[in-house]
């Protein structure tokens, strides 16, 4: 017993003092001629913790993608019934007893919720299955209600079924019923009657309901950021606003929509979607294709991000306006204004003119990477949001 409790106090006298190596220590005991040797190796290095803050790493955008879904297909199946039950009272010196089965408890159902802490679809299951409700008993003891089942989902879910919309969730704790329980049965009991003082009738639980429904997630913002690959949209969202999405030197570094909020002197806050970049033939669902062009459905209206070192802008917001219209007629002519976009590099005011030549609505120019009147493009969102701000039905 000594023994062990002296290779305990010699490992926390070891570990405390901070030593690298106490391997020089060694325990020496004799008993019946034999010597027991322990070197004690032990390093502060893997026993104590390491220090410094542990910084928390960001994910990468391909690591996004993992997690966001916006568009899942679930099979949905409410609880059943209970049975009612068939019995008769039975007690001393009392031979009528009469009927006394308790009818079945109800099945719960499936609830689909919104929450806006949640922001993706990733956590939905394949399949849900309701509660079913519990028997009836003897002694007029009625089953217990299941309780129901919720899905949580984010804000702007659009349930369909077959293609069908049966289903717009674009507030905050909005609740849609997907399934209804199955009604629990009824038990002798409930058929005692003048004309039949004895019922031998109970009836089974009904089947609940059972559905198969198509979940799509629709990005909620007031304004949405439109344009083709490169085009600078994640560098002027985040010159604007407070998200950080991942910015590089490539086409397609999106992948996924991002949302920041614009913030005002007056508290007043405006949403901005970074929609992932749209090709020539987006609407027959090319490169990334419908799965993202859905999401400008919600803004309330948009902006055209233009590339000024392409050849040819104006021709790209042609193009943009083609593919809008196509996927849904008078897409393109919602409320919007366009986007000169990295006018820090030569030759782009000659382009400049020549857009405005032939546009014919307002045109902001400026540098998403320098910040180069980005101040004016603040200013605009603000009058386009006052401009429309009835036609807001959802709050951030």
């Amino acid at each position: 017993m000594k023994l062990v409790i002296w290779r305990i106090l010699s490992k926390a006298v070891s570990v405390r003092s901070g030593n690298t190596a106490a391997g020089e220590k060694h325990l020496y005991r004799r008993a019946n001629s034999t010597v027991f040797i322990r070197n004690l190796w032990l390093s502060s290095k893997l026993c104590g913790k390491t220090q410094g803050s542990s910084k928390k790493k960001e994910l990468t955008e391909k690591k996004l993608t993992r997690y966001f879904v916006d568009q899942r297909r679930v099979k949905l199946q409410a609880g059943s019934g209970g049975d009612g039950c068939c019995s008769f009272h039975s007690e001393p010196r009392k031979e009528w007893g009469g009927p006394d089965g308790g009818n079945g408890g109800n099945g719960g159902d499936i609830i689909i919720k919104v929450n806006k802490q949640i922001k993706s679809l990733s956590l939905i299951s394949a399949a849900y299955r309701g509660e079913n409700g519990e028997s009836g008993r003897s002694k007029n003891c009625y089953g217990r209600n299941a309780a129901p089942k919720y899905i949580q989902v984010p804000v702007g879910t659009v349930v369909k079924e077959q293609g069908r919309t049966v289903a717009d969730l674009a507030h905050h704790r909005q609740e849609y019923v997907a399934v209804h329980g199955g009604a629990g049965g009824k038990g002798n009991r409930f058929f005692l009657s003048n004309e039949n003082r004895a019922p031998m009738t109970s009836t089974a639980g009904e089947t609940g309901e059972g559905r198969v429904l198509q979940l799509e997630l629709r990005t909620m913002a007031h304004a949405g950021l439109v344009g083709f690959p490169n085009a600078g949209k994640s560098s002027l969202l985040r010159a604007i606003s407070n998200a950080r999405p991942a910015v590089a030197a490539y086409p397609f570094t999106t992948l996924n929509p991002h949302v920041g909020v614009v913030k005002y002197r007056d508290h007043e806050q405006l949403a901005v979607a970074d929609i992932p970049g749209i090709i020539r033939g987006a609407h027959l669902n090319r490169g990334l294709g419908l799965s993202f062009l859905r999401h400008i459905e919600r803004c309330r209206f948009l902006l055209f991000v233009l590339d000024m070192s392409s050849p040819e802008p104006w021709d790209e917001l042609r193009c943009l306006r083609f593919e809008l219209d196509q996927y849904e007629a008078g897409l393109s002519q919602r409320p919007h204004a366009i986007v000169a976009n990295k006018m820090d590099l030569r030759g782009t005011q000659e382009k400049l003119e020549e857009l405005k030549s032939r546009a014919e609505q307002r045109i902001i120019p400026l540098s998403a990477l320098t910040g180069n009147n980005t101040e004016e493009l603040i200013i605009h969102l603000r009058e386009l949001y006052d401009d429309h701000k009835e036609e807001n039905t959802f709050n951030w």
